[in-house]
């Protein structure tokens, strides 16, 4: 009976299959250039072992329970305390990933008669937030700050007349951009509005002190900013920084805080060892940094293009079947690379999504830029 039930969900495969879009778990396996873990902090010593005192400390794996009941542990308190004196917020809460914040915050924060105005390319889970609130919500162009104006303007012709929010990526995570923050920040000023930027991929490896780019912004009261901790950072869950005043609102309406088990004690741990790793280490950074900077070298010398100038290196290929194939023969010679495809980026830029980490050296690089530039013209479009 049930099989008659499931051809929906064969032919919504098939379809994906025939477009070049169907999605399979691979294996890891040869040089890392496509996972988040700039700092190569995920398979560090220091963490481990930060990892098994607290172990032996007694700090338990899981929490028991939500944030509001028992779930609360010391570990929670304690890191959160310490990231908002790193990242110089006023409160910080913990959430279990950065996806849950994110969703979280856009889903309780703006209210009935606000505006969200998100960048065209910020992340599946601010718009994913967003759809589950009151808020009205509507797209800018891409890194275009007079286009964020432009919509709050009309909006206000319009008779809105409620707060204006920003959302944005300081590093978009698909082309390795940087969003024009000071300018953003300016337009929320400007109209009484809230930014929102969401660093995952600068913290911990761009900014001041690995702070992240909106460091620079002073910590004002009417911007948020989410720092999570499974990429550089090398653990797992996310660090929303804001007014104490939101972080109290969203503990008490946030559905996605009240209703979840709260994140591992355990993880908690960690995530406080690897900002403590970064001011104890910054030679890491430093490494980091000199890495990237010689992987978009070797991108310009190779492919021919300019590179983004971060540690996000898309390479733009455009159709989703040979997009796929380049990356499986650079997999079979032991370069990890994996295809984006849309729906995560827009239709007709499938791409090759490199990733500079400090698991991979200067050689490796080099040699995997001139295998892609070779595989590349033998896949011809």
């Amino acid at each position: 009976m049930m099989s008659s039930g499931l051809t929906r969900y064969e032919t919504t495969l098939a379809g994906l299959e025939r477009k070049g879009r169907r999605r399979v778990l691979i294996d890891r396996s040869g040089a890392d250039f496509s996972s988040n873990d700039y700092l190569a902090l995920a398979g560090s010593e220091r963490l481990a072992a930060a990892i098994a005192s607290a172990v032996q400390r007694g700090v338990p794996a899981g929490a028991g329970g939500s944030r509001l009941l028992r779930g609360n542990h010391p570990e929670h308190e304690a890191l959160e305390a310490e990231a908002a004196a790193f990242f110089a917020a006023e409160r910080v809460l913990y959430f279990g990933s950065g996806y849950a914040a994110n969703t979280a915050l856009f889903s309780t924060l703006p209210q009935r008669g606000d505006l969200v105005v998100h960048d065209a390319l910020v992340h599946a889970s601010a718009h994913e937030g967003i759809q589950a609130g009151k808020a009205q919500a509507v797209a800018a162009a891409h890194n275009d700050a007079a286009s964020f104006e432009q919509a709050i303007k009309r909006w206000r012709a319009d008779g809105g007349t409620g707060h204006p929010w920003i959302a944005v990526e300081s590093l978009y995570s698909m082309d390795g951009d940087r969003a024009p923050l000071t300018e953003l920040a300016a337009v929320a000023e400007r109209h009484d509005g809230f930014l929102v930027i969401d660093e995952a991929h600068a913290t911990g490896v761009l900014g001041r002190d690995g702070r992240g780019f909106a460091a620079d912004l002073k910590n004002r009261a009417n911007v948020i900013v989410l720092h999570t901790c499974g990429k550089a950072l090398g653990v797992s869950g996310a660090l929303l920084g804001a007014s104490a005043v939101l972080c109290d609102y969203l503990v008490n309406r946030a559905r996605g805080f009240i209703y979840s088990t709260a994140p591992s004690p355990l993880m908690a741990a960690a995530v406080r060892q690897a900002l403590a790793i970064l001011v104890d280490e910054p030679q890491r950074r430093a490494d980091f940094d000199a890495l990237r900077r010689f992987a978009n070298s070797e991108l310009t010398e190779k492919l021919g293009d300019a590179g983004s100038g971060s540690q996000i290196l898309p390479v733009l290929i455009g159709d989703n079947g040979r997009a796929v194939r380049i990356a499986a023969r650079m997999r079979a010679e032991g370069f990890d690379i994996r295809a984006i495809r849309p729906p995560t980026v827009p239709e007709g830029t499938a791409r090759l999504r490199i990733a500079i980490t400090l698991n991979v050296d200067r050689a490796t690089i080099s040699r995997m830029f001139t295998r892609l530039a070779a595989i590349i013209n033998e896949e011809k479009p």
